[in-house]
């Protein structure tokens, strides 16, 4: 069975860290493409080893992701 998850990347330091915010797990790597991946097997690990009442759990269905524009200073 596969599923549609946000995987959300941005740089940090002299990697990226990568987020999926619909089941709060990071991971990270030194590309954008390694740390994509690196995301992608900790998910997979994660529904391979967690109990289903952590799954659903830990599941947001709804997560939105967009910009705003916010006055600074």
């Amino acid at each position: 069975m596969q599923k549609q998850l946000t995987a959300i990347i941005e740089r940090e330091g002299d990697g990226y860290v990568s987020l999926c915010p619909e089941i709060d797990i990071a991971s990270q790597g030194d590309t954008i493409e390694e740390a994509r991946e690196n995301l992608r097997e900790a998910l997979e690990l994660f529904f391979e080893t967690a109990s289903p009442e952590e799954i659903r759990a830990r599941v947001h269905e709804e997560v939105y992701v967009t910009r705003l524009e916010v006055a600074i200073g």
